[in-house]
C-alpha cells in the first residue's frame, strides 16, 4: 500500500512564513524567464493562444449567417455573452488553468515533492507552470467584451457600469473555482482528467451561447445545478436591460458575485479535504 505523505502546511499558515512571498516571486520570475527565453517560440505561442477565442467569435458569426436570432437574441446581444465568457475563461485559464495538470503530478510523484516543501501546495502548483503565453488570449477576450458592450446599444447607468466591472471578475473567480474543484478529483481517481475537462471546457462552451438554446435537464444541470448561467447569460441580460425569457426576476442578473463566492468556498473546501485524504501513488 502506498505510504501516506507527510503534509507540509497546506493552507494560509505556510504562506505566512517569512520568505514565502519572495519564494513565490522567484517561482513566477523563473517561469516568465524560462518561457520568454525562446523568443520566436514565445511569440508564436502568444499569437496561437488568441486562436481559441477567435474561433468562438467566428462560430457565432457563422451561426448568425443563417439565422437572425439565436435563442431569442440578436447577434450583438449574443456577442456580449461571448465576450463575458471569453474573458472570464481565458483569464481563469491563465491564472489557475495549470492546475489541470494535477493528475500528472500525482501519477509521477511530483506532487509528493510539492507537499514536503514549506509552502502552500496550491500556489506552488499554479506558479510552477504558469502559462504566461496565455496572457494574449485573456487580453483578446477583454477586447471582444469591450467591443461587444460598446456596440450592443446598452443604456449605461452607474449600476450597469459597476456590473461591467464586477461580472467579468466574478466569472474569472467562478471558472478558477471550477478548475480547482475538478482537479481535486484526481486525489481519489488519478485518471479523472477527461471528466474534469468535460465540466471545465464543456462549461466554457455552454456559457458562449444564450442558455435558451439548450433544453430540459441539460440546461438545468449546467445553468443552475453547476452555476454556469451566472457567468455570461444573466449578467448579459442585466447589462442589456432585457427580461429573462425563462421568467427569472431581474435581480438574478446581479447575483454573479454571490455565485462566484459560493463556488470559491466550495472549491477551497474540496481542495482542503482532498489534500487531507491524499495518498501517494508511490511513483
Amino acid at each position: 500500500m502506498a505510504d501516506r505523505v507527510a503534509l507540509a502546511e497546506p493552507g494560509a499558515a505556510a504562506d505566512r512564513r517569512p520568505g514565502a512571498l519572495a519564494a513565490y516571486r522567484a517561482l513566477l520570475g523563473a517561469q516568465a524567464r524560462a518561457q520568454a527565453s525562446y523568443r520566436v517560440s514565445f511569440v508564436v505561442d502568444l499569437v496561437g493562444n488568441v486562436g481559441a477565442t477567435v474561433f468562438d467569435v467566428v462560430t457565432i458569426l457563422v451561426l448568425f449567417g443563417v439565422t437572425r436570432e439565436l435563442g431569442g437574441f440578436t447577434l450583438r446581444e449574443a456577442l456580449v455573452m461571448v465576450g463575458l465568457s471569453a474573458f472570464a475563461f481565458a483569464t481563469a485559464d491563465l491564472l489557475v488553468g495549470s492546475i489541470e495538470r494535477l493528475p500528472r503530478y500525482v501519477r509521477t510523484g511530483l506532487f509528493d515533492a510539492v507537499l514536503v516543501r514549506p509552502l502552500a501546495a496550491l500556489p506552488q502548483l499554479l506558479l510552477m507552470d504558469l502559462p504566461v503565453r496565455k496572457v494574449s488570449r485573456a487580453a483578446f477576450g477583454l477586447v471582444v467584451l469591450l467591443v461587444a458592450v460598446t456596440s450592443a446599444g446598452i443604456d449605461w447607468t452607474p449600476g450597469r457600469l459597476a456590473l461591467l466591472v464586477v461580472a467579468p471578475a466574478a466569472g474569472v473567480v467562478f471558472f478558477g473555482s471550477v478548475f480547482v474543484a475538478t482537479a481535486t478529483v484526481s486525489f481519489y481517481w488519478v485518471d479523472s482528467g477527461e471528466l474534469a475537462n468535460a465540466v471545465t471546457y464543456g462549461g466554457r462552451d455552454f456559457t458562449s451561447y444564450p442558455i435558451t438554446v439548450y433544453g430540459g435537464w441539460f440546461r438545468g444541470i449546467f445553468a443552475y445545478g453547476l452555476g454556469f448561467a451566472f457567468v455570461s447569460y444573466h449578467p448579459a441580460l442585466a447589462l442589456l436591460g432585457r427580461a429573462d425569457p425563462l421568467g427569472l426576476p431581474s435581480w438574478v442578473g446581479r447575483a454573479a458575485p454571490g455565485v462566484a463566492l459560493v463556488a470559491a468556498t466550495l472549491a477551497a473546501a474540496a481542495w482542503r479535504v482532498g489534500i487531507r485524504h491524499y495518498r501517494s501513488t508511490g511513483s
